[in-house]
């Protein structure tokens, strides 16, 4: 399935794959936006409070058939998730502007990056448009054009990467954040139940 990644999705990607497997601080996520024509994908690795870039690119279908065109983005998706074996993937929910028909298509093919991912054994968190530009960005209604700046800012890249990609690597990154958030939250539970526990003996 063709890919088109972005200039530093190769070697030094691969490198960063490898090294995310020896080093269990670290965690590697997947964020897609779906498309029946161009699926962005992007794929960051978390150290710590540091984000650092992996590889992104797009998924772009040739098929004139809607079917097929889903088979290329799951096919595209799985061989993405097998290159560099993530940890958890995010997805951009569904958005139904005017055209009804292109946003029933635009789900179909969310289903199809899901299912990629479900069957590689990845769970999928969903963000809304705003979510992702507000944990990027810090407002909601930022421009795409904010939301590469802030990704390349971030991630500190050497140019913004294809808008769809960018959108990509901003879903992996508004979920690391809020995935830090619960991780930060459940574990302060934890320590206050384990903490009531003592004083309860």
């Amino acid at each position: 399935m063709p890919l088109n990644p972005d200039d530093r999705s190769g070697d030094r990607s691969k490198k960063h794959s490898v090294d995310c497997k020896k080093k269990k601080s670290s965690t590697i996520i997947l964020g897609v936006d779906p498309g029946s024509r161009i699926t962005g994908f992007g794929v960051i690795k978390v150290v710590g409070h540091n984000f650092q870039y992996v590889a992104s690119g797009c998924i772009r279908t040739k098929a004139e058939d809607f079917p097929d065109r889903l088979k290329e983005i799951y096919l595209g998706l799985d061989e993405v998730i097998a290159t560099y074996q993530p940890d958890m993937a995010a997805i951009e929910q569904v958005f139904v502007k005017i055209n009804v028909g292109g946003a029933l298509k635009l789900g179909q093919a969310r289903g199809a990056a899901i299912c990629a991912c479900v069957v590689r054994g990845l769970k999928v968190d969903e963000y809304s448009a705003n979510q992702v530009k507000k944990a990027v960005v810090g407002r909601g209604h930022a421009t795409k054009e904010q939301v590469q700046h802030m990704v390349v800012a971030h991630l500190q890249l050497n140019k913004a990467p294809q808008e769809d990609a960018a959108d990509a690597l901003a879903i992996a990154m508004c979920h690391a954040q809020t995935y830090r958030t619960l991780s930060r939250y459940a574990a302060s539970s934890a320590e206050e139940k384990a903490s009531m526990s003592r004083v309860k003996i």
